[in-house]
């Protein structure tokens, strides 16, 4: 019953993120903005609806409401991370990075579209995301939303999810394999970053004190990991059908993993236990995190 639940509830807080991008995704301009091109719009819907099963704004949405706050504002905050997500991947896919095809079980922006129209798909995603986590709607605080913003563009850029798809490329084309501790850093950045981010956000919208901020951020950074290796063991055993993307693309790019620098079982075994880390993470909290705790567990056992 229990993971009943939990499936339900991941089901609402996609549906209620969509309706959410739905409405930031709109035709209609906001205060300041000149148009809105119908082409650029239908490719940054084309990238944002319809997708995924939205972890990174869940995330969001239960650490916020497990400090007891549940309102737009958060969801709000959901979506902005969301949107930064979905530029990360309508770029990733992008010829000159990953040259993927197919994308959640169709064609990626570059190919449903064409390649100028996703590079600027994927800005103006970024753009907005900072647009909507920094606008009153999402917090009255001026403070709180500062502090969003700021938590984002670090998460985001330089020193994480950017700089570590950076370092992705760089590993594809050396000679010298990745140490275990180089691949952990870059997945950390790369991957991990947003997830913990997102926890952490929950907790900044909350109000959360800074043992219970500590503690989110312990438990988004092993969810965040283990996220990662569960993906890897995904592209190794998996196929495009069930993945909605293509398979195997790892090891034909010479992809660094902890897939192939530990062997699949021994990666399992590691994914499994930064899922129990993740949830260890949360003991503070008590009956209020077991959604988080389950998230963890959804985590490390999803198979697609």
């Amino acid at each position: 019953m229990a993971e009943i639940d939990f499936a339900r509830r991941l089901a609402d807080v996609a549906a209620a993120v969509e309706r959410m991008l739905e409405r930031i995704l709109a035709t209609d301009c906001l205060n300041g903005e000149t148009a809105r091109p119908a082409r650029l719009l239908d490719a940054m819907r084309y990238a944002s609806l319809d997708g995924g099963k939205r972890l990174r704004p869940f995330l969001v949405v239960e650490a916020a409401c497990m400090l007891g706050v549940e309102n737009d504002g958060v969801l709000r905050a959901a979506c902005a991370l969301e949107l930064v997500h979905c530029y990360s991947l309508v770029h990733d896919d992008l010829p000159a990075m990953d040259d993927d095809d197919l994308r959640r079980g169709r064609p990626t922006v570059h190919k449903a579209f064409d390649e100028a129209t996703a590079i600027l798909a994927g800005d103006s995603l970024l753009t907005l995301a900072f647009d909507v986590m920094g606008d009153t709607p999402t917090h009255s605080d001026a403070h709180i939303r500062a502090a969003l913003v700021v938590g984002l563009a670090r998460n985001a850029g330089l020193g994480g999810m950017a700089g570590g798809q950076m370092f992705d490329l760089e590993a594809e084309k050396t000679s010298t394999p990745l140490t275990r501790h180089q691949i952990e850093t870059l997945q950390a950045m790369k991957t991990g970053a947003l997830l913990r981010f997102a926890v952490e956000a929950g907790g900044i919208l909350a109000g959360a004190s800074a043992d219970d901020m500590r503690a989110l951020t312990n438990y988004g950074g092993a969810l965040g990991a283990a996220f990662q290796i569960a993906d890897d063991i995904l592209d190794h055993e998996g196929d495009a059908a069930q993945l909605g993307k293509r398979a195997g693309k790892d090891a034909d790019r010479n992809k660094a993993t902890l897939v192939s620098t530990l062997g699949l079982d021994a990666a399992k075994q590691w994914r499994d236990n930064l899922a129990h880390t993740a949830e260890a993470a949360l003991e503070r909290f008590g009956d209020r995190a077991e959604t988080l705790r389950q998230a963890a567990r959804f985590t490390a056992s999803r198979n697609h």
